[in-house]
């Protein structure tokens, strides 16, 4: 069937401008992060009219077994299908280690069972620095190619310079990269974090 795309773009504009009312503080650790986001995804997704499973069984046909999702978003529609699912809509991917940045790769873009590729992908994950991106992106690139889903890889590194978050939005369709949307994440007063566009954070800086 023809693939059904989401305006990605939109979606991560929404994770920024959302982000506060996740309401993850400085007592938080990683995994709390991660459940918040995910949960914040899920709750998107059922709200669009999909069904959303955390930990969802996906066929890794290299590695021989299941590798689960950490999210997907199911298409049910009855006068397609009564019995079964018509395609997934999303698989995401949410990882905190730096170490398992091209495994978060393999895992959006594995080679699977037919009714398993998705139409879509995010990827959020913790990287080391901005000069992996590169690489990274490069990976992606390649192994989509192949799958053809529309795909926005957010990655999330720490700034020495500035001693914020830097969150960096990558857009990719069938051809390669499309589109880059940067946004900055810090604590505010209170130490609790929110998100806000890399524009609107030079604009405040140059207001004093």
């Amino acid at each position: 069937m023809e693939k059904q795309y989401f305006d990605l773009i939109q979606f991560f504009e929404g994770y920024v401008q959302n982000y506060r009312r996740l309401n993850l503080s400085t007592v938080h650790n990683r995994s709390m992060f991660t459940k918040r986001e995910i949960d914040y995804f899920a709750n998107l997704g059922e709200m669009l009219g999909f069904d959303s499973f955390v930990e969802d069984s996906k066929f890794d046909k290299v590695k021989g077994r299941s590798r689960p999702m950490d999210l997907s978003w199911w298409k049910w529609d009855s006068r397609v299908d009564n019995e079964n699912y018509v395609y997934l809509a999303l698989h995401l991917e949410r990882e905190n280690q730096w170490n398992k940045d091209e495994d978060t790769i393999e895992k959006l873009f594995s080679e699977t069972e037919e009714g398993y590729i998705p139409h879509n992908v995010i990827g959020i994950q913790n990287i080391e620095s901005k000069e992996k991106i590169v690489s990274l992106n490069n990976m992606v690139t390649q192994k989509n190619r192949i799958q053809k889903s529309n795909a926005l890889m957010v990655y999330r590194y720490f700034d020495k310079d500035i001693q914020v978050e830097r969150v960096s939005a990558h857009h990719f369709g069938v051809d390669g990269l499309n589109e880059v949307r940067h946004a900055i994440c810090k604590e505010d007063e209170f130490g609790y974090w929110f998100m806000c566009f890399e524009e609107e954070f030079e604009r405040l800086n140059k207001e004093g």
